[in-house]
């Protein structure tokens, strides 16, 4: 089932265009990536699905129809780049406080807001205000805060910003739970590799346009381009010859071959040409590329991370 559908929507602020004619859709229960680098239109996008902001045209279908702030805004959670947290109030008052707003009950509010604060280490800092958190410990309160009354689609803009490695690992383990559980979540980054490691789906936006859309592992097999490394216990001497009729050697380690398959020829005929070598293969991996690399190809620019 698809949970969420956008169609053909468009934002434009005077001459810019923020969202230019975008579609896509997202599967129920998937970790979907929204890619590009800053400025690219993500967040635009994130307020248009949240109803933050109108979109000049197109349409936005959840659970199959369209949109209604009133009725579908309780099942989302947003947790925006720009934290929205009330820097002076005491931080468990404001956890309840905002449950409620979700349409919690004071006793389901408190239960959850424990058993969260429990996993996340975070009971003594009931008492505590906003102000007295390092950014780290902000995005946690603000993760667990997105999260409290179980929404069926959850949006993280740059969730891993300020936060260390054992953090961030815990807010990804957390990720990958509330997918098992059946939460469908929208990762928006301009960091791609951490993409990689935790989306099935992704769109790749830039410029306001989509420029690439589909699963992972699909696109990385689309944009391969027959790249193989050949690992040796030994590298033989005739490897340093590049005389062979299969493949191209691009770079040469002590134990490693990098080798590009030439039009005409499989993996096959590479393995056949090297053990014509009289020669042992422990490792035979083809290199696919990462998606940073593939947006460099389809969008012409770097992203800056």
């Amino acid at each position: 089932m698809t949970i969420l559908e956008l169609q053909n929507l468009k934002k434009y602020y005077a001459t810019h265009k923020a969202v230019d004619d975008i579609s896509f859709s997202i599967p129920e229960g998937n970790i979907f990536g929204l890619l590009g680098p800053n400025g690219a239109g993500k967040t635009t996008l994130l307020r248009m699905i949240t109803g933050i902001f109108y979109p000049d045209s197109g349409n936005i279908l959840f659970e199959g129809r369209k949109f209604n702030q009133l009725n579908d805004i309780s099942k989302i959670g947003y947790m925006p780049e720009e934290r929205g947290l009330y820097k002076k109030m005491k931080i468990g008052e404001q956890a309840l406080y905002l449950a409620r707003l979700k349409g919690m009950s004071r006793g389901d509010a408190m239960k959850k807001i424990k058993e969260w604060f429990v996993k996340f280490e975070m009971e003594s800092w009931w008492n505590k205000k906003v102000n007295d958190l390092s950014k780290g410990m902000g995005q946690k309160l603000q993760f667990v805060i997105t999260v409290l009354h179980e929404p069926k689609l959850l949006i993280l803009d740059e969730p891993f910003s300020g936060l260390d490695p054992v953090n961030s690992n815990l807010i990804k383990d957390e990720i990958f739970n509330l997918a098992k559980a059946g939460t469908t979540i929208i990762f928006s980054t301009h960091r791609m590799e951490q993409v990689e490691e935790i989306c099935n789906n992704i769109v790749l936006v830039n410029n306001g346009k989509k420029i690439l859309d589909g699963s992972v592992g699909q696109i990385k097999d689309d944009f391969k381009e027959h790249i193989f490394k050949v690992g040796f216990d030994l590298m033989p001497d005739m490897m340093h010859n590049n005389g062979f009729n299969a493949f191209d050697i691009i770079n040469i380690q002590e134990k490693y071959l990098t080798v590009k398959i030439r039009e005409g020829y499989k993996p096959a005929n590479v393995l056949q040409e090297i053990l014509n070598q009289n020669t042992e293969i422990v490792s035979f991996n083809e290199i696919l590329p990462s998606l940073n690399d593939i947006f460099i190809k389809v969008a012409g620019t770097k992203n800056h991370a």
